[in-house]
Order: structure tokens, then C-alpha cells, then sequence
């Protein structure tokens, strides 16, 4: 909508009820989900039965609520330590190549660029797939070959962070180097001429000026990783993540406390972001 130019009531009224049915379509099945997580019913669907607490602190026997539900508690934590991993070393990989590609000169540097690019325009079920049967084939090669059985090659957790780690660092690069490239080299001349080294200049000048982007990177890299499921569906080993479990659960029928982990996610999310835009803004 152009606000410079000359609008009609009708036009007004339709664009605020366009606007109003998309926030409505877009939060409408989250607040339902958040309601029914205090729905008094075994089932995690409507219709409403009352209110209750049951889904987050009950002890059982009958009903088992999320904060002493041990399988689901293990999927979180493996969830976690996962994403921990994963936006760590996604964070470290892709702020070295936004340095890399925004500071660097070097031959096929267009053809690595777009090798990046990758992950991002391959689906997730066939990057899954694809990591998985190279991940095999090394494995038994090397097992036919040295008799070493390499537990890194086989469906678990540290897959699971490489098959996520090969995508996620690609949206990290991008960030960075969006940042990176509103940066004022002549900065770091000027720290150089004064007797700094390279080192010296990317601690003191460079990284602090790229930090709101390494901190907003880092928090969506959590965030991408915490709740990726098409490509950790295939690398996963005995120990699944949540959106795995919660997928079997679905798939098995399962009790509304669905419901209440979906609104412990949407709190923690939410919270995260909020403080990665805080961060952000106080560093602005």
C-alpha cells in the first residue's frame, strides 16, 4: 500500500479486515493449541470440559502432566543439547565464512558462494536421506576395510547435529555477512596504521560491531535447530528428538499434554526472541 496516494473508505476497510484474517489465520490454531493445553479432557481436542492444571503437574496414576512425564522430559533435554551444539558450532563455521566471503579475494569464490547456497534450496527429507546413506556407506567402508566401527556414522545424536549443522550454518553466513557488509573497512585501517594486528582489530572493532547479528544468529540457529524434524527424522538414533516424539505421539494417539509442551515451546520461544531483540537493540 502506497500511503502517499489517495485511498476510499472501501479500500481502507477491506485492507484492515485483510490484515485482521491473516493475524486471525496465523495465531488462531496457536491460541486454541494454549487453550486446550488447560482443557479438563483425555483427549487434546475440543469440545471444552473445564479447566485444569493436570497437564502440567499431575503425578499420576491417572494422568501423567509434563513436569513429571520422564519420556518427554529426555526428548526436550536431547532436543536441547542438540541445539546447543548446533548453534554453537553453526554460529563459529558461519561467522567465519561471512569473514570469508565479505573480506576475501580467492579463485571459484561464485562457485563456492552458490556450493553454500546449497542445503538451503534442498529439501529437508533429501538432505536427511542423502546424509544418511553417505554417512553409512563411509561407515561400512570403513568398517570392511580398517575394522573400525565408527559410532559417529551411525543414526544418533552426533548426526543428528551434523545433518542440522550442514543447513543452519548457511543461514548464519547470510546474517553475518549482511551485517558485515555495512561495515566501514577504513575502521580497521585505521586500527592497523596505529599498530594493531588482524587479530587485534576483528576482537576490538570488527566482532563488536557484528555482534547483534552473531546474537540473533545464534538464538534462530537454536531455535531452527530445536524444532527441525524433516531432516533429524532420518539421522535419529534411539534417543529422538521432541518434534519426533511428539510426532509419534500424534501418530499414536496421545493426551492433551501435546498441548501443554506446545505451550511451554511457544513461551520459551517467544522469550528467546524477545530477548535476542532486546540484546540487539541494546547494542544498537
Amino acid at each position: 500500500m502506497i500511503r502517499s496516494l489517495p485511498r476510499s473508505g472501501a479500500y481502507t476497510a477491506l485492507y484492515r479486515i485483510y490484515v485482521g484474517a491473516f493475524f486471525v489465520f496465523l495465531f488462531a490454531p496457536l491460541g486454541v493449541t494454549c487453550l486446550l493445553a488447560f482443557n479438563d479432557s483425555p483427549f487434546p481436542s475440543l469440545p471444552w470440559y473445564g479447566f485444569t492444571l493436570d497437564w502440567f503437574t499431575s503425578a499420576g496414576p491417572e494422568r501423567i502432566g509434563i513436569l513429571h512425564d520422564a519420556h518427554n522430559l529426555r526428548s526436550i533435554r536431547v532436543s536441547a543439547h542438540t541445539a546447543f551444539w548446533v548453534a554453537l558450532l553453526s554460529t563459529t563455521v558461519g561467522t567465519c565464512g561471512a569473514f570469508l566471503f565479505e573480506q576475501e579475494k580467492f579463485p571459484g569464490k561464485e562457485a563456492l558462494y552458490l556450493l553454500m547456497l546449497a542445503p538451503l534450496v534442498i529439501p529437508g527429507v533429501i538432505l536427511g536421506i542423502s546424509i544418511l546413506l553417505a554417512a553409512n556407506t563411509a561407515g561400512l567402508f570403513i568398517e570392511e576395510r580398517l575394522g573400525w566401527d565408527v559410532g559417529l556414522l551411525r543414526p544418533g545424536f552426533w548426526l543428528v547435529v551434523l545433518g542440522q549443522f550442514s543447513f543452519i550454518t548457511t543461514f548464519v553466513t547470510l546474517v553475518v555477512s549482511a551485517r558485515l557488509k555495512k561495515f566501514d573497512r577504513s575502521l580497521e585501517e585505521a586500527a592497523m596504521n596505529l599498530g594493531a594486528n588482524r587479530m587485534q582489530v576483528i576482537r576490538h572493532i570488527t566482532l563488536p560491531f557484528l555482534r547483534p547479528a552473531i546474537i540473533s544468529s545464534a538464538a534462530v540457529a537454536f531455535l531452527m535447530s530445536f524444532e527441525n524434524f524433516n531432516t533429524t527424522l532420518f539421522l535419529v538414533g534411539p534417543q529422538p528428538t521432541l518434534p519426533i516424539n511428539l510426532y509419534l505421539q500424534v501418530r499414536d494417539g496421545s493426551t492433551p499434554v501435546i498441548n501443554a509442551i506446545s505451550l511451554l515451546l511457544i513461551m520459551g520461544t517467544a522469550a528467546l526472541a524477545l530477548t535476542s531483540l532486546l540484546l540487539s537493540r541494546e547494542d544498537r
